[in-house]
């Protein structure tokens, strides 16, 4: 039996070139995990989107585009690598819901080696439909489509998980044992409706400070109550007091409600209540990428220094950290047994 393991991260363009940013941006917003709308409703959205959209971020991706291409994609690359000294079942593999390496010739390249086994494993730290789901719904779809043999097993969240935690912990450590006035975990957002699709408990509240008191049930499928869980058990490890940190969420898109607070108000926020240098952390993603380097680490420290602070410093993903490696071994082995 060969057992391979697919990483599975979100994807990037294949260049800052306006024409593939809006290839990628075309591809990631019509699928209808992301954009939620009947196709028709949807089409018509995401083509008025691309009439701006891909010359704005094209700027963006160049910004932070590296030599080596996408930070994302070399970034993930990285780990890929590392991960298949760890992984000795058989090969490791690296797609992309979106964009290149696609999910689709990935598997058939694993089937064409002879695969028979497969642990997915989907990068992303808590659960959501526009992440996890779409990932694991594209496999599947693959392999209908192909009549692949594949016994094939998830990487379940991993938000509360000790492995992930202390690698979180281990990989900000520098940053933490420099002077700070505040450290903020900014998670990428969520439009509330993705939530209330999935939440059976009416009542359960989108403005909570805390996850405390959250079911078992609804912190399942409540992606806010996942990350404020991982901030919380974060702030523990690593020694924070609780006025020394806080939550926000970023990248909002359209008009819609999204999950609060969001990162840019506070931001403003903290600046005016007289922090100084603030710390930035983004745990919901595994490696660097346009929504860090570009959205927090350019644009963020632009609009704290003008909002009177002083310092923004972004504390970088695990990316290809010792400890995430091991980590993410250790979490993909015990998912691996789950067959």
């Amino acid at each position: 039996m060969t057992h391979a393991l697919l990483l599975v991260n979100l994807g990037s363009p294949a260049s800052p070139q306006v024409g593939d940013v809006r290839r990628y941006l075309d591809q990631f917003l019509m699928d209808p995990n992301v954009v939620d709308l009947p196709w028709p409703l949807r089409r018509l959205l995401v083509s008025l989107i691309l009439i701006r959209r891909p010359a704005q971020s094209a700027r963006a991706y160049e910004s932070i585009w590296w030599e080596e291409g996408s930070p994302l994609i070399v970034l993930s690359r990285r780990l890929q690598e590392k991960m298949q000294a760890q992984w000795t079942q058989g090969p490791v593999e690296l797609a992309m819901r979106y964009g290149e390496p696609s999910i689709e010739p990935v598997l058939l390249r694993l089937a064409e080696r002879g695969v028979d086994t497969l642990t997915l494993a989907p990068l992303y730290p808590q659960f959501a439909d526009s992440t996890t789901t779409t990932a694991i719904e594209e496999a599947r779809r693959v392999v209908a489509k192909h009549g692949l043999k594949f016994e094939i097993n998830v990487l379940p969240p991993f938000y509360d998980q000790p492995e992930y935690l202390d690698a979180l912990v281990e990989s900000a450590r520098p940053h933490l044992q420099e002077s700070f006035d505040h450290l903020l975990l900014s998670f990428h957002g969520l439009p509330e409706r993705h939530i209330r699709k999935l939440v059976k408990d009416a009542g359960h509240d989108l403005r909570a400070a805390d996850s405390h008191g959250v079911s078992d049930e609804v912190l399942a499928c409540c992606y806010r109550s996942q990350c404020l869980r991982t901030a919380e058990l974060f702030a523990e490890r690593a020694g924070l007091h609780p006025g020394q940190w806080s939550v926000s969420f970023q990248s909002r898109l359209g008009k819609d409600k999204w999950i609060e607070p969001y990162t840019e108000t506070r931001i403003d926020e903290l600046a005016a209540q007289g922090v100084k240098r603030l710390l930035v952390m983004c745990p919901a993603f595994v490696a660097d990428c346009i929504e860090t380097l570009e959205e927090i680490g350019d644009r963020g420290r632009d609009q704290f220094i003008a909002a009177g602070g002083e310092e923004l410093a972004l504390v970088p993903c695990m990316n290809d950290h010792p400890r995430w490696v091991t980590a993410l071994a250790q979490l993909c082995r015990r998912a691996a047994q789950a067959i």
